[in-house]
């Protein structure tokens, strides 16, 4: 019995000792973190900060930007960048897109999609300036690639601003210039001209 109590004893000793034991432990170990880990450098970060603010501040951007709107003829036309910088009023410092896509939805149920690298909005004339590999894609079947176009935000009016390669229902069509827009009868149309070249393709073959 008289080793049954020792043991006990012993065992409640051992338990006391720990409690108190333990916790200094504890905190000797997190004493010898703060005083060894690496030391905080808050300047460190504040170069890159303050020089993204201050760019943010001089050069105003919004990411995933977008425009919606109607045309004076029944069109919608939505545009899309990954980033814009708004131009500044009454100078000529007009407003910048880049990783551009727009949509023109025509009231008859036509429509035409374009994707361009880069843009360029004149808020003054209405107008947007695609640029840096415009590709224009018509549900009639059109496929355009060109360097640039003029996009009209208030009418359905788009022209090229240089040669063109299409591929089409007749075929492959080069030309100078390309335009889209109402023609006299309220329809639209899609013209080529100035040395336009036709490669005759029918659709199923000859």
């Amino acid at each position: 019995m008289m080793a049954v109590d020792q043991d006990g004893d012993l065992h409640s000793r051992l338990v006391f000792w720990l409690k108190i034991l333990l916790p200094l432990a504890a905190l000797a170990l997190l004493a010898t973190l703060f005083l060894f880990g690496r030391a905080i450098r808050p300047e460190d970060a504040i170069p890159y900060a303050s020089s993204t603010v201050t760019d943010r501040v001089k050069q105003p951007r919004l990411t995933d930007a977008a425009y919606a709107g109607m045309t004076r003829d029944g069109s919608a036309l939505t545009i899309k960048a990954a980033d814009a910088r708004p131009g500044v009023a009454g100078t000529s410092n007009a407003g910048q897109a880049s990783d551009l896509w727009a949509l023109i939805e025509m009231p008859g149920g036509a429509t035409v999609t374009m994707t361009a690298g880069a843009a360029r909005l004149d808020q003054a004339v209405q107008t947007a300036v695609l640029t840096e590999g415009v590709n224009l894609t018509s549900s009639v079947g059109y496929k355009v690639q060109t360097s640039g176009v003029s996009l009209m935000l208030e009418q359905t009016d788009v022209t090229s601003l240089g040669p063109v390669a299409a591929q089409g229902p007749p075929g492959t069509i080069t030309a100078q210039a390309m335009h889209l827009g109402r023609d006299s009868s309220g329809g639209y149309v899609m013209d080529f001209s100035g040395s336009v070249r036709l490669i005759y393709m029918p659709v199923g073959g000859l």
